[in-house]
């Protein structure tokens, strides 16, 4: 850890935050092109789902070979590598002029994340001390927040003025800023060890993450028994235990899985997962719900789900949930903060039929939550973690949060297609032939997002309380330790 503080470490947090910001708003902001890129580039559906899936594969895929890459030849060269594939990706995606260019871009703008959320977080810990850490990684986690909340908004925006290749032009003007402060502001670090790279185990989690990510986001539209998603799933699980495999015998591993045998660690871990399951998977279906139920334009469907990113704005960039954070304990605050979201999600299930009004205090509420868990979960995991091995550790969090967004979406949609018997709502609509009748299918369809939405919130207080007792635990240890020396 560091034991004192970068001179202009707020300003390469704002660099920091810029190439994250340009990285998160990619992951959403192709969404609301669709329609777009259907009509002018003659898309199919299937060619719409490779733009979307070439860049999240790529970039899940990737993570922990991006992280070890970073701890072992240079996080600022990494990062300065990462902006300089991204806005090269953005350009080729905006000139595109067919979807098989679009799809390779998509892919290579894909390497460029993966390379900007490892770095961005490595450097965090590098620069900051441990007492300040909380703060600077609360600030770092508002970033994801905004970027999620503003990517729709922007793309909305951008496309009510300019043609759809604007969408990735935009991220040049900010990827060629934050590439000139990185070079001129951040600080060169990396693993003074100097380990043999591991290039076996970077090829298995490539391929073993990106199958079980494509598998996962397969499984609503394909089946999840269909043999696309069963292979894929099959492939993923050998993969993936090869890579153990592979990881427990070499000397240098890339993952070091006596990682997990730390009660920090894995609490933090645990929590990622179930808080992006319940999170991810909730917000896919309140998006739903503003729109078939509530009727709300996709435009003004994203407004109205801002007020869950600036709730994590204000308390983050304040430093209020940091303090509460130091005041209450990693333990106790990542607890309450799952609590709140957890509430924040039953709230919705219960009243949002009721209209917005009962939405926006459940958006309140997750917002809040998140604003003190996510942070507090993500310090545990990087403080968990050897300082040598912290793009590593950015990458296991990265890759975490990854497959709890998809795991989310797609176990939740699942819920509700159980639970709703007809295949889309405007489906069920087209098939009504009275009022009273499209009334009962909007009801059905509400009723089976409240049931879903149930199921995310559970699964966000399951994860609170078990990653909550594995660091009571931890710490509990740590201190019956230092009692018996």
């Amino acid at each position: 850890m560091p034991t004192a503080s970068h001179p202009k470490r707020w300003i390469v947090l704002g660099v920091i935050c810029l190439a994250q910001l340009t990285v998160l708003l990619d992951n959403t902001v192709l969404n609301v092109a669709i329609p777009s890129l259907t009509s002018e580039l003659d898309a199919s559906t299937a060619d719409i789902q490779w733009m979307i899936n070439a860049y999240s594969l790529v970039q899940s895929g990737l993570l922990l070979t991006a992280g070890s890459a970073a701890d072992r030849y240079g996080r600022k060269k990494m990062l300065i590598t990462g902006l300089v594939l991204f806005g090269a990706g953005s350009l080729i995606a905006g000139l595109a002029d067919s979807t098989g260019q679009l799809i390779v871009a998509r892919a290579g703008m894909g390497v460029g994340g993966a390379l900007l959320i490892t770095t961005t977080l490595a450097v965090v810990m590098q620069i900051f001390t441990p007492e300040e850490q909380p703060k600077a990684i609360g600030i770092w986690a508002a970033v994801n927040a905004l970027g999620f909340a503003t990517g729709p908004l922007l793309g909305g925006f951008m496309l009510n003025h300019f043609w759809w290749g604007a969408i990735f032009l935009i991220n040049l003007p900010v990827a060629a800023l934050a590439l000139v402060a990185a070079i001129a502001l951040v600080p060169e670090s990396k693993s003074p060890r100097g380990d043999r790279p591991d290039l076996l185990g970077a090829l298995l989690s490539t391929v073993g993450m990106a199958a079980l990510v494509y598998a996962i986001i397969s499984g609503p539209a394909h089946g999840w028994t269909s043999d696309r998603v069963l292979l894929t799933a099959a492939v993923a699980l050998v993969v993936l235990a090869a890579f153990a495999y592979w990881e427990n015998r070499i000397a240098y591993p890339m993952l070091d899985l006596d990682f997990f045998r730390d009660r920090r660690f894995t609490g933090a871990v645990t929590g990622v997962v179930l808080i992006t399951f319940g999170m991810a998977g909730s917000l896919f279906l309140l998006t739903q719900h503003l729109q078939f139920v509530l009727g709300y334009g996709p435009l003004e469907a994203g407004v109205r789900t801002a007020p869950l990113a600036l709730a994590i704005v204000a308390l983050n960039f304040s430093g209020l949930a940091a303090k509460w954070t130091a005041k209450l304990g990693a333990p106790t605050a990542i607890a309450l903060g799952m609590v709140l979201m957890s509430a924040g999600l039953a709230s919705i299930a219960v009243v949002a039929s009721g209209g917005y009004a009962g939405t926006l205090a459940g958006l309140l509420l997750i917002g809040a939550g998140a604003a003190i868990a996510n942070p507090a979960m993500a310090h545990a995991i990087m403080s968990a973690i050897p300082p040598e091995k912290a793009g590593v550790g950015a990458g296991v969090n990265g890759t975490l949060g990854e497959f709890g967004n998809g795991l989310g979406v797609a176990v939740l949609g699942a819920v509700l297609s159980s639970r709703f018997a007809a295949s889309s709502l405007p489906e069920g609509l087209a098939a009504a032939t009275s009022a009273a009748e499209r009334k009962r299918v909007i009801d059905s369809f509400s009723s089976a997002l409240g049931a879903s939405q149930l199921v995310g919130a559970v699964a966000v207080l399951a994860g609170g309380l078990l990653a909550a007792a594995l660091l009571w635990r931890a710490e509990r240890a740590d201190s019956e330790l230092v009692v018996a020396q």
